[in-house]
């Protein structure tokens, strides 16, 4: 983190370097909840992210040690993109955001069962989405 420069040590403000943008947020979110990993995956998101940007965020990202950039073993001319636990570590704020848009937004995509999961036992649903990017990772 040392290398963005601060506006402020404001705990907010310090996130908001990183995650403040509407990007960087969304490419955590493919990692987490849509098992994307590769770079042609991500600009295969609805929000249609700009390439540019991407690689921009996915620098950000790895810069700060949010996701780590590995050549793919099965096909060298590629990289995968994984969280580190500091990157795992964003999965409850994310959970937030859900409710949040789903309770503030009648018009927000939430998937409901996945909400009602959510509303149902919060912390096991975490515990299990991190199990299963710990498997993978």
């Amino acid at each position: 983190m040392d290398k963005i420069k601060r506006r402020s040590n404001c705990p907010i403000s310090v996130a908001l370097e990183i995650f403040g943008d509407k990007w960087t947020l969304l490419v955590i979110r493919d990692i987490i909840f849509k098992n994307k990993n590769y770079y042609g995956e991500f600009l295969q998101s609805e929000e249609r992210i700009a390439t540019n940007i991407l690689a921009s965020r996915l620098m950000l990202l790895e810069e700060t040690s949010i996701v780590t950039k590995q050549v793919d073993l099965n096909n060298k001319t590629k990289y995968v993109y994984k969280l580190t636990e500091k990157g795992l570590d964003l999965l409850p704020i994310l959970i937030d955001i859900i409710l949040w848009s789903d309770t503030y937004d009648p018009n927000t995509a939430a998937d409901k069962e996945f909400v009602q999961q959510i509303k149902n036992d919060r912390e096991k649903l975490i515990e299990n989405i991190l199990e299963d990017h710990k498997k993978i990772g």
